[in-house]
This record gives structure tokens, sequence and C-alpha cells, in this order.
């Protein structure tokens, strides 16, 4: 349960983050978030199931939390990335106008970033939401996990078919069938 609530709060989290950024940065691309319907970025979810999962070894202090936490948030989302991009003909985010970046996928100035967001979460968020997840009733998660499920297979096959992250908001996604249909 705690991975599952882990994923839910850290990719409502994230969404809320990427709203706030592409308001400062007066970015055109508006949406921000990866699931159709609920409001969730998955790769700030899956970053911090991931480095909930890191041995307790690894994570000894908060240098080794920035280290360790920011490495294994890097690598998920490389290969998220990935996922996007290869599989569904996607791309969410392009940091190739960045220094030190890989593919366009990764980038330095980030993964320095995303340690500083593991380490707070880990310290201050992580413990509250262990807590949420044993005392939510069972029925509310899997009720959210069908509900998360669903979406993501959804969200999945409009992004496939679609081809656009545009396409992640229902107002537009609605437009768009109209055009196909005429």
């Amino acid at each position: 349960m705690v991975f599952f609530w882990s994923f839910i709060i850290y990719s409502f989290l994230g969404y809320l983050l990427e709203k706030l950024f592409a308001a400062v940065k007066k970015s055109p691309h508006q949406v921000r978030k990866c699931r159709l319907l609920l409001p969730l970025c998955p790769v700030y979810g899956l970053g911090m199931a991931a480095v909930v999962a890191l041995p307790t070894s690894l994570m000894d202090s908060a240098v080794q939390v920035w280290f360790f936490g920011g490495l294994v948030v890097t690598a998920v989302e490389f290969v998220t990335h990935l996922f996007y991009d290869k599989g569904l003909g996607v791309r969410f985010w392009d940091y190739s106008d960045t220094k030190f970046h890989m593919q366009g996928r990764v980038c330095l100035s980030f993964s320095l970033i995303w340690g500083g967001l593991v380490t707070v979460a880990i310290y201050a968020l992580q413990p509250w939401i262990e807590v949420l997840a044993q005392n939510v009733p069972s029925g509310i998660t899997y009720a959210l996990l069908l509900i998360s499920t669903a979406d993501a297979v959804f969200s999945c096959r409009v992004l496939w078919w679609g081809g656009h992250v545009d396409w992640m908001s229902v107002p537009v996604l609605l437009q768009m069938l109209q055009k196909e249909n005429r």
C-alpha cells in the first residue's frame, strides 16, 4: 500500500510542480500531465516509489538520500522518457537545449534538483504518507487503483493514437475527435 500511495501522492505533487513550473516559465504547453483524467505526472510517482524501495543502507544520511535518490529518479526519468518516446511516440520533456544532457531525456541540472526534492520528500513527506497508507480503508485504495489503472491504459491509448501530449486534456481530446470525424 505504501508504494501505491507514494506513487499517487508524488504523481499529484509532481503535477502541481509542473503546473507551477509552466506558469513561471510562461510555457505555451500548459497541460502538464501524463494522464487524461487524473491530475498526475507518473514519472514523479514512479521515481519516488523507486526511491522508497531503496535499501535502507543507501539512505543513512541526507547526503546519501540526495545522491542515491537523485540517481534513481534520474534513471526512472530516462526510462520513462524512453517509454513515452519509443513506445507511444510522444515527448513530454526535452532537455536538448540544456547543458550536460543525455539524449535530451535527462540532464545534470535537473538530476541535482531531483536529489534535493527527494531529500525533502523522504524526510518531510514520506513519514506522513506511510501513516496515511496504513490508515486508508482498503476499499478506497482498490477503487483508486482501478480508476488509476483504467486512466493509465486509456491515456496510453490516446497518446499512441493521437501522438501529441496536448491530447491529455479532455476538451482538447474532444476537439481533436470532432476534427477527425469531419
